[in-house]
């Protein structure tokens, strides 16, 4: 029996480019749907990028209709201006569909990069190129931040299919413990 379609749109925020890409799970299986980028190099004010990521987004999240929405976190540099303009950044996209009732689930940079190529300190390529590979394609888009933007959505289906990542349990044996019932005997 075929299993109802999800749609998950991963979101690799950003204020001069923000990726996006639409992935669907078909009985266990993604593929890739929709990918791209949102630009916001023509305007100078950051709140006109605000807005332009606002607008670019609401239209996605109408056209789109995903099921869930997985973005990533900012991360942690040493310039606290860009990390707060991201921040921003991420709060309109994460308000957007919120306002729409899709569910929204955050996930580190780290995560991401482990989730898709073992290795949580790997470089936007190493990324680009498992995700080339794991979806047999000829090539992906020119945007590292579209293909980062894959790799949240594909970071989201992944954690969905691990049971033990959920709830904070830490263990196969706290998840027993915890789901006594879900165990056959």
């Amino acid at each position: 029996m075929e299993s109802k379609p999800t749609t998950i749109l991963g979101i690799d925020p950003g204020t001069n480019v923000m990726g996006y890409g639409l992935i669907e799970v078909v009985n266990n299986k993604p593929r890739i749907l929709q990918v791209g980028v949102i630009k916001t190099t023509g305007f100078v004010d950051h709140y006109q990028k605000l807005r332009h990521i606002f607008d670019r987004t609401n239209s996605l999240l109408n056209e789109l209709n995903p099921d869930e929405l997985a973005i990533e976190s900012p991360f942690y540099g040493k310039d606290i201006q860009s990390m707060l303009k991201l921040g921003r950044a991420q709060g309109v996209v994460m308000g957007l569909a919120l306002s729409k009732n899709i569910p929204v689930t955050e996930y580190a940079p780290l995560k991401v990069k482990q989730s898709i190529t073992g290795m949580g300190r790997a470089a936007k390529e190493q990324v680009a190129f498992f995700l080339k590979n794991m979806f047999s394609l000829n090539e992906l888009p020119k945007e590292l931040d579209a293909t980062d933007a894959i790799a949240v959505a594909v970071c989201h289906y992944l954690q969905m299919k691990n049971p033990v990542g959920k709830s904070g349990i830490k263990s196969w044996g706290d998840f027993i413990k915890k789901n006594p019932d879900r165990v056959k005997k």
